[in-house]
């Protein structure tokens, strides 16, 4: 192992004759008392994102951390795009930089290959925490990516993929229309998942390919409903699950998965295969590709799985002289060079991994239509702890806000506020049973708030050093102050999975 300055930071490289697994760095940087300690997380993050304090030396925070206390707040990450998936342990003693570099659930063996796996850097300061960790991502990533205003509808949140066609899909976009107006800024109308020849009409959750068209009936030509789409003046956006698929391939298959097959995105039939499907789609007029599924189809875990083990035992990858993180990194930069100008969305994506070669990132799970609750623990929580890299690393997306029957809109108007306050991305998901004159001025209001890129300044959490689901905030100037459990006795921990929502 090598360690180098390169610029402000440290290069790490390694080689090995034999297989190689993880390597362990080790700084001795005594914590003040006290300290309040944050992390990332792998991928999306699960609602789990605080400020601890009482830190567990033998916790592994994803790719950065951050400590507060004293004067002043340090931070500690690898730059984005790393060849491993590295972790930190903070202990009263110093601090350890971990980094996997399996291939799979394989160590790598690099032959005679040098493995560059990560570069360090550290930032330090007395501007607050919130300053801290903007001054850290923006370190982490010299070529951020991100895209404009976006905003949009999405009918995932009440039609969850279910009993809906090509006419439900113009419908919302002539609502996304009227809300936003004359504004100069278009939104998207997105095309979520259920229009594919799987789709989810046996009642599956996930569907997968092929996806050289979609289902029969008003989806059966997708060009066709992307020019619906553009028809009035929204821009067409569409989901798919690119690393899975109903029959085994002739090449590159990885494992038997969720009703099909995962796909091996070490393997060169794979990419092929992805990068053929993504310029498909940019061929039918879809100017958003949002991409979903891919670390839980690679790796076989979700992110809130993996702890110090990101892939699953039984993944052994075709190609085991690269990282994990090297064949994530292939596979976002596949699917960014065929979707040539348009937008990527990554979802369950690695965001670490993928900056600079996704436009916009789903921070976080799944929002709800079903439960507040889910919305508040995820939707509020990534929006407060990953709003750092916004702009940083590619433009946040902390998903939909919900207009349904089942969750109360006085809640999710908050929401809303805040998201478009905050700049990031917006999207939202109307059950047209809930349009109401009240619902409509919140949602036009808010979603050109967006389309002009935010308030001024965007907005900052106050209360986040004590609380995962900030209720105060700092935006334009002003001091603003949410109720998220307004009309409520509290949290419900027995309502929290809403477990049929897995996208």
């Amino acid at each position: 192992m090598t360690c180098q300055p390169s610029g402000t930071g440290l290069r790490v490289a390694v080689a090995a004759t034999g297989a190689l697994a993880r390597v362990h760095l080790r700084w001795r940087r005594a914590l003040v008392p006290g300290s309040l300690l944050l992390g990332d997380a792998w991928e999306r993050s699960y609602g789990e994102l605080a400020w601890q304090s009482s830190p567990r030396a033998e916790q592994l925070h994803p790719w950065m951390v951050l400590t507060h206390g004293g004067s002043g707040t340090w931070g500690a990450g690898v730059d984005v795009r790393a060849s491993a998936f590295a972790g930190w342990t903070v202990d009263a003693a110093g601090v350890s930089l971990w980094l996997d570099v399996r291939a799979g659930a394989d160590p790598v063996v690099l032959g005679d290959r040098e493995l560059a796996a990560a570069t360090v850097r550290w930032v330090g300061g007395d501007d607050g925490p919130f300053a801290a960790q903007c001054a850290l991502a923006a370190a982490l990533c010299a070529d951020p990516l991100p895209t404009g205003p976006l905003v949009g509808c999405n009918n995932w949140y009440y039609a969850y993929g279910r009993d809906f066609d090509a006419d439900a899909v113009v419908r919302d976009a002539q609502l996304i229309a009227e809300l936003v107006g004359d504004h100069p800024v278009r939104p998207f109308g997105v095309v979520d998942d259920g229009w594919s020849i799987d789709g989810t009409a046996d009642g599956r959750r996930s569907s997968g390919g092929p996806w050289d068209r979609g289902r029969a009936g008003s989806f059966a030509d997708m060009a066709e409903v992307a020019d619906r789409i553009a028809a009035e003046n929204v821009r067409p956006g569409i989901w798919f699950r690119p690393l899975q698929a109903r029959l085994e391939p002739a090449a590159g298959s990885l494992r038997p998965w969720e009703y099909g097959w995962a796909l091996d995105p070490s393997h060169p039939a794979t990419l092929e295969s992805v990068a053929a499907d993504v310029r498909r789609i940019r061929d039918w007029g879809f100017e958003l590709i949002k991409h979903d599924f891919s670390t839980f189809d690679a790796l076989g875990r979700w992110g809130f799985q993996m702890g110090p083990r990101p892939a699953a035992d039984d993944v052994h990858f075709f190609d085991r002289s690269r990282t994990s993180a090297e064949v994530l990194v292939d596979f976002y930069r596949v699917v960014h060079e065929a979707a040539g100008d348009g937008i990527v969305l990554g979802c369950n994506v690695v965001g670490h991994l993928a900056a600079s070669l996704v436009q916009a990132q789903r921070t976080g799970d799944d929002t709800s239509g079903r439960v507040w609750e889910r919305t508040r623990r995820m939707g509020v929580n990534t929006l407060a702890f990953r709003l750092a890299q916004h702009r940083r690393f590619f433009t946040v997306d902390a998903d939909c806000v919900a207009s349904t029957t089942e969750t109360d809109w006085a809640k999710n108007r908050q929401f809303l506020d805040l998201v478009a306050r905050s700049g990031t991305s917006l999207f939202v998901s109307v059950d047209p049973a809930t349009r109401t004159d009240a619902v409509e001025a919140d949602l036009s209001a808010a979603l050109r708030l967006a389309l002009d890129g935010g308030g001024l300044g965007g907005v900052e959490p106050v209360d986040w050093l004590r609380n995962s689901t900030p209720a105060i905030w700092r935006g334009a100037g002003e001091t603003l102050t949410y109720d998220w459990f307004e009309g409520e006795a509290g949290a419900d921990p027995y309502d929290l999975t809403d477990s049929d929502e897995v996208a």
